[in-house]
């Protein structure tokens, strides 16, 4: 059912999952080409707003994958450009346009979280997610291009930053220091390892079932946030994680000065209860690629250059 193997694949975005997306890409047999607007050693200098350069640098190659995206708290002005662009150049150029979505576009949810659900969002941010979805599945439904969208859950691995489980966070744990988070650590809460995403990516864009249709990716088994930390400094093999919530009045502070910290505060509703991704229609479909968490901690681990410490007390 996959597509005819071509010469490239196109990347926009430089940050971890379009990073890891390259090397999923590279690991698939394919080459590779990863753009950004401002472009760099190993990156093209590429404005992902601007259809006809997008366009030019797709040209011949077989699929196009969107992980760009804006600082967090301009996502309402910036955000839906980059879409349009990318997805406009793919379809001058006819190649395949795989997107990479979140899942703010569903609001709060009751259950489990399937592909099936109404969008719902509640939030400045999520009515952004929503409406770029539309796009993608409308651009398909017209025959104007080829899309489909992978969608994961809060992601971590040694390069991601800007995330609810920063490495950062991930290198506290790890350390047995304190590790703050946000909401109640001890509700259930889906994460999404960041090469399980940029594998999962791949898969959906070199075969055609995948047409047409958003997908949650594969992730492990989801545990509570308190847990996955735990688990961090046991196979760190350092003394157990000190989970900590940070308090509502230090966020509505820290909001009050802080663009990016008013963006967190409005999506605190996913932390705040059980958050639970099925993906079995991907398992069903492509197979069940999700790593372990604990060999994904190991691997991220490795890549932060955290070697396992003694067990605490020997």
């Amino acid at each position: 059912m996959a597509f005819e193997k071509r010469a490239r694949h196109v990347v926009f975005g430089a940050g971890p999952l379009g990073r890891a997306v390259a090397d999923a890409v590279v690991a698939a047999g394919h080459e590779v080409v990863v753009a950004s607007r401002s472009g760099g050693d190993d990156v093209v200098a590429c404005d992902a707003t601007q259809a006809v350069a997008v366009a030019g640098l797709c040209e011949g190659a077989a699929v196009v994958y969107n992980c760009a995206q804006p600082p967090y708290h301009r996502w309402p002005d910036e955000f839906p450009p980059i879409q349009r662009g990318v997805l406009d150049g793919a379809a001058r150029a006819g190649v395949t346009f795989v997107a990479a979505e979140n899942l703010y576009m569903y609001g709060p949810v009751d259950g489990p979280i399937t592909e099936d659900l109404a969008y719902r969002a509640h939030t400045r941010k999520g009515a952004v997610r929503a409406a770029m979805a539309r796009e993608v599945q409308q651009a398909h439904a017209a025959g104007r291009v080829r899309t489909t969208s992978g969608r994961a859950s809060d992601f971590f691995g040694a390069r991601v930053t800007s995330s609810f489980l920063s490495h950062r966070l991930i290198e506290r744990a790890a350390r047995g220091a304190t590790a703050w988070v946000v909401g109640d650590p001890d509700a259930p809460h889906t994460y999404t390892y960041v090469r399980d995403f940029a594998r999962a990516l791949v898969v959906l864009g070199v075969d055609e079932r995948a047409l047409g249709r958003a997908w949650h990716v594969p992730s492990a088994p989801t545990p509570t946030t308190r847990a996955f930390l735990e688990l961090v400094a046991e196979v760190a093999g350092a003394r157990p994680a000190r989970v900590r919530s940070t308090p509502a009045i230090a966020l509505r502070v820290g909001a009050a000065v802080s663009p990016f910290l008013r963006e967190v505060a409005e999506m605190l509703y996913e932390f705040e209860a059980p958050f639970v991704v099925d993906h079995s229609r991907f398992a069903e479909t492509f197979g069940d690629l999700a790593t372990p968490h604990h060999d994904a901690i190991a691997e991220t681990l490795a890549e932060l250059g955290i070697a396992r410490s003694k067990p605490p007390g020997r």
